[in-house]
Protein backbone atom coordinates (compact mmCIF):
# COMPACT_ATOMS: atom_id res chain seq x y z
CA UNK A 1 0.00 0.00 0.00
CA UNK A 2 1.43 3.53 -1.15
CA UNK A 3 0.86 5.92 1.61
CA UNK A 4 -0.05 9.29 0.81
CA UNK A 5 -0.06 11.63 3.75
CA UNK A 6 0.06 11.26 7.69
CA UNK A 7 0.03 13.10 10.64
CA UNK A 8 1.51 12.24 14.12
CA UNK A 9 0.45 13.55 17.69
CA UNK A 10 1.84 12.86 21.10
CA UNK A 11 -0.09 11.32 23.49
CA UNK A 12 0.12 10.19 27.00
CA UNK A 13 0.51 6.48 27.92
CA UNK A 14 -2.71 5.68 29.98
CA UNK A 15 -2.41 3.58 32.75
CA UNK A 16 1.47 4.25 33.10
CA UNK A 17 4.00 7.41 33.83
CA UNK A 18 2.04 10.29 32.83
CA UNK A 19 4.81 12.15 30.92
CA UNK A 20 5.56 9.06 28.74
CA UNK A 21 4.39 9.99 25.25
CA UNK A 22 4.23 8.01 22.43
CA UNK A 23 3.14 8.74 18.24
CA UNK A 24 -0.47 7.89 17.29
CA UNK A 25 -1.49 8.73 13.74
CA UNK A 26 -4.62 11.10 13.35
CA UNK A 27 -4.85 9.58 9.89
CA UNK A 28 -2.73 8.50 6.48
CA UNK A 29 -4.05 8.47 2.03
CA UNK A 30 -3.68 5.96 -0.17
CA UNK A 31 -3.09 6.42 -3.57
CA UNK A 32 -6.13 7.38 -5.22
CA UNK A 33 -9.02 8.68 -3.37
CA UNK A 34 -9.82 6.79 0.07
CA UNK A 35 -8.12 8.74 2.98
CA UNK A 36 -8.60 7.31 6.47
CA UNK A 37 -9.15 8.59 10.16
CA UNK A 38 -9.23 7.56 13.53
CA UNK A 39 -12.21 6.82 14.44
CA UNK A 40 -12.70 9.54 17.10
CA UNK A 41 -12.81 12.25 14.20
CA UNK A 42 -15.85 10.42 12.10
CA UNK A 43 -18.85 11.15 12.99
CA UNK A 44 -20.91 8.70 15.17
CA UNK A 45 -23.09 6.62 12.85
CA UNK A 46 -19.98 6.12 10.68
CA UNK A 47 -18.23 5.12 13.72
CA UNK A 48 -21.14 2.81 14.99
CA UNK A 49 -21.22 1.20 11.55
CA UNK A 50 -17.42 0.55 11.63
CA UNK A 51 -17.63 -1.26 15.23
CA UNK A 52 -20.13 -3.55 13.54
CA UNK A 53 -17.73 -4.44 10.58
CA UNK A 54 -15.26 -5.17 12.96
CA UNK A 55 -17.49 -6.98 15.54
CA UNK A 56 -18.89 -9.53 12.76
CA UNK A 57 -14.97 -9.54 11.60
CA UNK A 58 -14.17 -11.08 15.21
CA UNK A 59 -17.00 -13.36 15.18
CA UNK A 60 -16.49 -15.15 11.77
CA UNK A 61 -12.42 -15.51 13.13
CA UNK A 62 -11.89 -13.13 9.94
CA UNK A 63 -8.64 -10.76 9.75
CA UNK A 64 -9.61 -7.17 11.49
CA UNK A 65 -9.04 -3.96 9.89
CA UNK A 66 -6.89 -1.49 10.99
CA UNK A 67 -7.94 1.05 13.34
CA UNK A 68 -9.14 3.83 10.64
CA UNK A 69 -12.10 4.41 8.71
CA UNK A 70 -11.94 4.95 5.08
CA UNK A 71 -13.40 8.19 3.91
CA UNK A 72 -13.42 10.09 0.38
CA UNK A 73 -12.33 13.68 0.35
CA UNK A 74 -12.04 14.04 -3.43
CA UNK A 75 -14.62 15.71 -4.76
CA UNK A 76 -15.66 18.50 -2.15
CA UNK A 77 -14.19 21.69 -4.88
CA UNK A 78 -14.88 23.82 -2.09
CA UNK A 79 -12.31 22.16 0.15
CA UNK A 80 -10.34 21.43 -2.32
CA UNK A 81 -10.03 25.41 -3.23
CA UNK A 82 -9.91 25.76 0.22
CA UNK A 83 -6.73 23.76 0.75
CA UNK A 84 -4.95 25.40 -3.16
CA UNK A 85 -5.40 28.62 -0.93
CA UNK A 86 -3.98 27.69 1.82
CA UNK A 87 -1.19 25.84 0.09
CA UNK A 88 -0.37 29.61 -1.47
CA UNK A 89 0.08 31.08 2.53
CA UNK A 90 3.31 29.75 3.25
CA UNK A 91 4.89 30.54 -0.38
CA UNK A 92 3.52 34.20 -0.21
CA UNK A 93 3.94 35.10 3.23
CA UNK A 94 7.70 33.94 3.18
CA UNK A 95 8.02 35.43 -0.03
CA UNK A 96 6.99 38.93 1.32
CA UNK A 97 10.76 39.74 2.44
CA UNK A 98 13.55 39.38 0.03
CA UNK A 99 17.03 38.36 1.22
CA UNK A 100 20.19 39.40 -0.47
CA UNK A 101 21.63 35.91 -0.71
CA UNK A 102 20.98 32.49 -1.26
CA UNK A 103 21.95 30.54 1.69
CA UNK A 104 20.68 29.38 5.04
CA UNK A 105 19.85 30.96 8.77
CA UNK A 106 22.30 30.93 11.26
CA UNK A 107 22.31 31.57 14.98
CA UNK A 108 25.70 32.47 16.61
CA UNK A 109 26.66 32.60 20.44
CA UNK A 110 25.90 36.01 20.39
CA UNK A 111 22.16 34.92 19.11
CA UNK A 112 22.58 36.86 16.09
CA UNK A 113 20.82 35.57 13.34
CA UNK A 114 22.72 35.45 9.70
CA UNK A 115 22.05 34.10 6.55
CA UNK A 116 25.62 32.95 6.62
CA UNK A 117 25.13 29.52 6.23
CA UNK A 118 25.15 27.28 2.72
CA UNK A 119 21.70 26.35 1.23
CA UNK A 120 21.27 23.28 3.24
CA UNK A 121 18.05 21.93 1.26
CA UNK A 122 16.58 18.22 1.69
CA UNK A 123 18.52 17.30 -1.86
CA UNK A 124 22.05 18.50 -0.60
CA UNK A 125 21.47 17.07 3.11
CA UNK A 126 20.54 13.78 1.06
CA UNK A 127 23.68 13.51 -1.24
CA UNK A 128 25.91 14.20 1.69
CA UNK A 129 24.15 10.66 3.71
CA UNK A 130 24.86 8.92 0.96
CA UNK A 131 29.02 9.84 0.94
CA UNK A 132 28.35 11.87 -2.06
CA UNK A 133 30.48 15.51 -2.35
CA UNK A 134 28.74 18.58 -2.63
CA UNK A 135 31.60 20.73 -2.56
CA UNK A 136 29.38 23.57 -1.14
CA UNK A 137 30.94 24.49 2.00
CA UNK A 138 29.16 25.15 5.04
CA UNK A 139 30.11 29.08 4.59
CA UNK A 140 28.86 29.42 0.95
CA UNK A 141 26.69 31.50 -0.05
CA UNK A 142 25.72 32.45 -3.14
CA UNK A 143 25.40 36.22 -4.74
CA UNK A 144 24.06 35.29 -8.23
CA UNK A 145 21.17 32.15 -8.88
CA UNK A 146 23.41 31.37 -12.07
CA UNK A 147 26.50 30.26 -9.61
CA UNK A 148 23.65 28.71 -7.56
CA UNK A 149 22.51 26.46 -10.68
CA UNK A 150 25.74 25.35 -11.50
CA UNK A 151 26.86 24.24 -8.48
CA UNK A 152 23.44 22.12 -8.20
CA UNK A 153 24.46 20.71 -11.24
CA UNK A 154 27.63 19.76 -10.60
CA UNK A 155 26.10 17.30 -7.26
CA UNK A 156 24.07 15.91 -10.24
CA UNK A 157 27.56 15.13 -12.01
CA UNK A 158 29.42 13.76 -8.77
CA UNK A 159 26.19 11.61 -7.98
CA UNK A 160 27.33 9.81 -11.09
CA UNK A 161 31.09 9.74 -10.28
CA UNK A 162 30.36 8.32 -6.40
CA UNK A 163 27.21 6.55 -5.97
CA UNK A 164 28.14 2.79 -5.81
CA UNK A 165 24.67 1.88 -8.04
CA UNK A 166 24.72 5.29 -10.38
CA UNK A 167 24.19 3.16 -13.94
CA UNK A 168 22.96 0.30 -14.49
CA UNK A 169 24.77 -0.46 -17.84
CA UNK A 170 26.12 1.52 -20.75
CA UNK A 171 23.29 3.20 -22.35
CA UNK A 172 21.71 4.15 -19.12
CA UNK A 173 24.86 5.73 -18.09
CA UNK A 174 25.43 7.65 -21.05
CA UNK A 175 21.74 8.65 -21.07
CA UNK A 176 22.31 9.96 -17.78
CA UNK A 177 25.34 11.95 -18.64
CA UNK A 178 23.88 13.26 -22.05
CA UNK A 179 20.70 14.50 -20.24
CA UNK A 180 23.27 16.67 -17.80
CA UNK A 181 24.83 18.44 -20.85
CA UNK A 182 21.66 19.40 -21.99
CA UNK A 183 20.49 20.34 -18.66
CA UNK A 184 23.65 22.91 -18.76
CA UNK A 185 23.20 23.62 -22.40
CA UNK A 186 19.15 24.56 -21.39
CA UNK A 187 19.89 26.16 -17.95
CA UNK A 188 19.75 29.74 -20.63
CA UNK A 189 16.28 29.45 -21.56
CA UNK A 190 14.68 28.43 -18.46
CA UNK A 191 16.18 31.31 -16.38
CA UNK A 192 16.55 34.88 -17.05
CA UNK A 193 19.14 36.72 -16.42
CA UNK A 194 16.94 39.66 -15.01
CA UNK A 195 16.30 37.51 -11.69
CA UNK A 196 19.88 36.25 -11.38
CA UNK A 197 21.40 38.78 -8.68
CA UNK A 198 17.90 39.41 -6.66
CA UNK A 199 15.63 38.62 -5.96
CA UNK A 200 16.20 35.76 -3.34
CA UNK A 201 13.31 34.11 -1.29
CA UNK A 202 12.55 31.68 1.43
CA UNK A 203 11.48 28.62 0.92
CA UNK A 204 10.33 25.38 2.42
CA UNK A 205 12.06 23.02 0.79
CA UNK A 206 10.45 20.10 2.19
CA UNK A 207 6.52 21.18 2.45
CA UNK A 208 4.85 18.17 1.78
CA UNK A 209 1.46 16.68 2.56
CA UNK A 210 2.96 14.38 5.57
CA UNK A 211 4.21 18.07 6.97
CA UNK A 212 1.05 20.20 6.88
CA UNK A 213 -1.60 20.10 9.74
CA UNK A 214 -4.99 21.02 8.74
CA UNK A 215 -8.15 21.63 10.82
CA UNK A 216 -11.57 20.62 9.85
CA UNK A 217 -12.21 23.30 7.13
CA UNK A 218 -8.79 22.57 5.52
CA UNK A 219 -6.90 25.50 6.80
CA UNK A 220 -3.55 25.21 7.51
CA UNK A 221 -2.59 25.11 11.43
CA UNK A 222 0.76 23.58 11.83
CA UNK A 223 3.58 22.80 9.42
CA UNK A 224 6.31 20.93 10.81
CA UNK A 225 9.67 19.96 9.72
CA UNK A 226 11.26 23.21 9.00
CA UNK A 227 14.69 22.34 8.93
CA UNK A 228 15.52 22.54 5.50
CA UNK A 229 14.14 25.95 4.56
CA UNK A 230 16.67 28.45 2.90
CA UNK A 231 16.70 31.41 0.99
CA UNK A 232 16.74 30.45 -2.90
CA UNK A 233 16.10 32.39 -6.38
CA UNK A 234 12.87 33.67 -7.10
CA UNK A 235 12.54 31.69 -10.17
CA UNK A 236 12.33 28.22 -7.92
CA UNK A 237 9.26 29.20 -6.59
CA UNK A 238 6.75 26.68 -7.74
CA UNK A 239 3.87 24.48 -7.10
CA UNK A 240 3.62 21.54 -4.90
CA UNK A 241 3.88 18.33 -7.56
CA UNK A 242 2.42 16.24 -4.97
CA UNK A 243 -1.48 16.90 -5.22
CA UNK A 244 -1.44 13.89 -7.65
CA UNK A 245 -0.02 11.44 -4.69
CA UNK A 246 3.14 10.25 -7.80
CA UNK A 247 6.59 11.02 -7.31
CA UNK A 248 7.86 14.22 -9.57
CA UNK A 249 9.54 12.23 -12.04
CA UNK A 250 6.03 9.58 -12.84
CA UNK A 251 3.55 12.30 -13.54
CA UNK A 252 2.46 10.74 -16.96
CA UNK A 253 -0.73 9.58 -18.87
CA UNK A 254 -3.89 10.28 -16.60
CA UNK A 255 -1.57 11.30 -13.77
CA UNK A 256 -0.08 14.38 -16.03
CA UNK A 257 -3.94 15.01 -17.02
CA UNK A 258 -5.24 15.03 -12.70
CA UNK A 259 -1.94 17.23 -11.79
CA UNK A 260 -3.03 19.50 -15.19
CA UNK A 261 -6.13 20.06 -13.28
CA UNK A 262 -4.71 20.53 -9.67
CA UNK A 263 -2.33 22.94 -11.09
CA UNK A 264 -4.70 25.25 -12.71
CA UNK A 265 -6.65 24.94 -9.42
CA UNK A 266 -3.34 26.39 -7.70
CA UNK A 267 -2.43 29.42 -10.66
CA UNK A 268 -6.01 30.25 -10.79
CA UNK A 269 -4.39 31.78 -6.90
CA UNK A 270 -0.78 32.41 -7.91
CA UNK A 271 -0.92 33.55 -11.77
CA UNK A 272 2.42 35.05 -12.04
CA UNK A 273 4.06 30.97 -12.46
CA UNK A 274 1.31 30.35 -15.34
CA UNK A 275 4.12 31.74 -17.92
CA UNK A 276 6.58 29.51 -16.42
CA UNK A 277 4.39 26.46 -16.37
CA UNK A 278 3.74 26.47 -20.33
CA UNK A 279 7.28 27.60 -21.32
CA UNK A 280 8.40 24.68 -18.55
CA UNK A 281 10.84 25.88 -16.12
CA UNK A 282 8.01 23.84 -13.87
CA UNK A 283 9.67 20.74 -14.86
CA UNK A 284 13.33 21.85 -15.48
CA UNK A 285 13.75 23.23 -11.56
CA UNK A 286 12.31 20.29 -10.09
CA UNK A 287 14.70 18.22 -12.42
CA UNK A 288 17.00 20.46 -10.91
CA UNK A 289 16.39 19.84 -7.35
CA UNK A 290 16.02 15.94 -7.85
CA UNK A 291 18.77 13.90 -8.22
CA UNK A 292 16.34 10.37 -8.40
CA UNK A 293 14.16 11.93 -11.19
CA UNK A 294 15.76 14.61 -12.93
CA UNK A 295 16.80 11.15 -15.50
CA UNK A 296 13.01 10.71 -16.13
CA UNK A 297 11.71 14.34 -16.03
CA UNK A 298 13.91 15.14 -18.62
CA UNK A 299 12.91 12.52 -21.28
CA UNK A 300 9.03 13.15 -20.42
CA UNK A 301 8.51 16.58 -19.96
CA UNK A 302 11.82 18.79 -21.26
CA UNK A 303 12.89 16.70 -24.26
CA UNK A 304 9.90 16.36 -26.15
CA UNK A 305 9.73 20.33 -25.86
CA UNK A 306 13.04 20.56 -28.09
CA UNK A 307 13.17 17.74 -30.06
CA UNK A 308 10.29 15.40 -30.41
CA UNK A 309 11.41 13.03 -32.88
CA UNK A 310 14.76 12.18 -30.96
CA UNK A 311 12.25 10.82 -28.06
CA UNK A 312 10.88 7.39 -29.55
CA UNK A 313 14.57 6.13 -29.70
CA UNK A 314 17.19 8.60 -28.10
CA UNK A 315 20.30 5.77 -27.97
CA UNK A 316 22.32 7.60 -30.63
CA UNK A 317 21.90 11.05 -29.33
CA UNK A 318 22.99 9.87 -25.92
CA UNK A 319 25.82 8.14 -26.95
CA UNK A 320 26.57 11.59 -28.87
CA UNK A 321 25.97 14.15 -26.08
CA UNK A 322 27.54 12.13 -23.53
CA UNK A 323 30.53 12.74 -24.56
CA UNK A 324 30.58 16.33 -24.46
CA UNK A 325 29.40 15.58 -20.58
CA UNK A 326 33.38 15.04 -19.59
CA UNK A 327 36.55 14.39 -21.56
CA UNK A 328 36.75 10.83 -19.80
CA UNK A 329 33.36 9.74 -20.42
CA UNK A 330 34.40 6.25 -21.51
CA UNK A 331 36.53 5.72 -18.35
CA UNK A 332 33.60 7.06 -16.21
CA UNK A 333 31.25 4.71 -17.69
CA UNK A 334 33.74 1.56 -16.94
CA UNK A 335 34.31 2.50 -13.53
CA UNK A 336 31.01 3.01 -12.24
CA UNK A 337 29.77 -0.31 -13.55
CA UNK A 338 32.88 -1.83 -12.13
CA UNK A 339 31.59 -0.10 -9.18
CA UNK A 340 28.21 -1.48 -9.04
CA UNK A 341 29.12 -4.76 -9.33
CA UNK A 342 31.13 -4.74 -6.24
CA UNK A 343 29.01 -3.26 -4.36
CA UNK A 344 26.23 -5.87 -5.59
CA UNK A 345 28.74 -8.59 -4.61
CA UNK A 346 29.72 -6.94 -1.17
CA UNK A 347 25.78 -6.45 -0.72
CA UNK A 348 25.05 -10.16 -1.75
CA UNK A 349 27.65 -11.07 0.82
CA UNK A 350 26.12 -9.20 3.61
CA UNK A 351 23.10 -10.82 3.02
CA UNK A 352 24.68 -13.70 2.92
CA UNK A 353 26.16 -13.42 6.13
CA UNK A 354 22.99 -12.01 7.91
CA UNK A 355 21.54 -15.67 6.61
CA UNK A 356 24.29 -18.07 8.01
CA UNK A 357 24.37 -16.22 11.51
CA UNK A 358 20.71 -16.84 12.02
Amino acid sequence: MWMRSSAVRPLPLSGYVSSSLMSRFLGYGVLGSSVFSIPEHMPLTTRLFWYAKRCVSWLLRRPLSCPYISHYVIGHLERTSTRWRQNNQPLLSLSQLPLPRIGSWTIDTNGVLQLTNRPLTLRLHQLENAEIPTNMDRSLTFASADSYYHDILSCHDNRLRHQPKSMYGQDDGRAQMANLTMMRALLPHFTDRNLSLRPFFYRLTDLHQSNIFVDKDWKIKYLIDLEWACSLPAETMRPPYWPTSRPVDDILGKHLDTFSEAHGRFMDIFQEEEKRWEAGNFWYFHALDSPKGLFNIFRDHIQPKFAASQSADPTDLWRILSEYWSVNTKDVVEERLKAKEKYENELRRRFQDTCDGT
